[in-house]
């Protein structure tokens, strides 16, 4: 039996591919080949993601292909995931989630706090940009899009003075040492960590293959996130974050809303049974809405 897995061609997306691959064939002895495909998110490199369509950019044509049959699953950092997958196909398993925070990576290792006045920071994300902005107003932050390598390359050519990277991504591209500081007090993006594993709805077949690969624990927060930021229908033009921990059998989520210049900022936490993770993103969705997050996405909505 041979799997095929559809991965988009940077280096961190290969990485990933390779995991699950290396995985599946130590599990089931099976031939496994990854079918390395072009996104529209990796042709378009000039451009702030909120401005060319989102996150969906690095998925569409993956999904097309598993869709057609090319591939028999696809590897995604969840993060990158739509909330919504398109007809026939569903997440069908999501790995065990690596550290999910952000980290600063910066000249002299400062840390965010230490960094001059007037200091140039790089990140694509809105959620990083207000997040920067709320503790240190009187800093630069900049658009600065590419993979891990580029951007480390830009922070050493003295471009920027430090960049906010997700921890995973730095760690599975060999770089951990270059960290300053681990943001642990940023509420990280919905699914930072994590891989998800799709496939086609009715492929039994493959569903059992990667049965094994899945963290309960994992999907559970996942699954809770992921319905928190469903419900407010936010995309990349929105800044807006997420982060669930299960305890006990109960499943805790904090999460914010903010406007573009991080003056409004919404935020709040809920919690419940691991059995309504769903329910318990819904619930702390709609309260934030209700605390001035609706009038905040009216006006971003409204002006994009």
């Amino acid at each position: 039996m041979k799997v095929r897995i559809g991965t988009r061609k940077s280096k961190l997306a290969l990485w990933q591919a390779n995991f699950v691959k290396e995985k599946l064939e130590r599990l089931w002895g099976i031939e496994v080949e990854l079918v390395k495909i072009t996104t529209t998110g990796d042709k378009i490199l000039d451009a702030p993601l909120a401005k060319i369509g989102g996150k969906g950019l690095f998925v569409k044509e993956i999904e097309q292909a598993l869709l057609e049959g090319r591939i028999d699953l696809a590897v995604h950092s969840l993060k990158d995931v739509p909330m919504v997958t398109p007809k026939g196909l569903r997440l069908g398993a999501i790995t065990e989630r690596e550290n999910p925070y952000d980290v600063l990576v910066s000249r002299g290792k400062r840390k965010l706090k230490e960094l001059p006045s007037g200091a140039k920071v790089g990140t694509s994300s809105l959620r990083r940009q207000v997040q920067i902005k709320r503790l240190r107003p009187d800093l630069q932050v900049e658009v600065l899009r590419g993979n891990v390598d580029t951007r480390m390359r830009k922070l050493r050519e003295g471009l920027y003075d430090a960049i906010v990277l997700a921890y995973a991504g730095v760690k599975r591209m060999g770089y951990e040492e270059e960290v300053a500081e681990v943001l642990d007090y940023f509420i990280p993006a919905v699914g930072q960590g994590s891989l998800a594993i799709e496939i086609r709805e009715d492929d039994l077949k493959i569903e059992e293959l990667i049965k094994p690969l899945n963290h309960e624990p994992s999907r559970v927060r996942a699954f809770c996130e992921r319905a928190f930021l469903r419900e407010l229908e936010g995309g990349c033009q929105v800044p807006i974050g997420a982060f669930a921990r299960v305890e006990n059998g109960r499943v805790f989520l904090k999460g914010f809303i903010s406007d573009l210049s991080a003056e409004r900022f919404v935020e709040g936490e809920e919690a419940g049974a691991v059995h309504e993770a769903e329910e318990v993103g819904k619930r702390l969705a709609r309260r934030l809405l209700e605390m001035g997050g609706k009038e905040i996405l009216k006006e971003i909505y409204g002006s994009s």
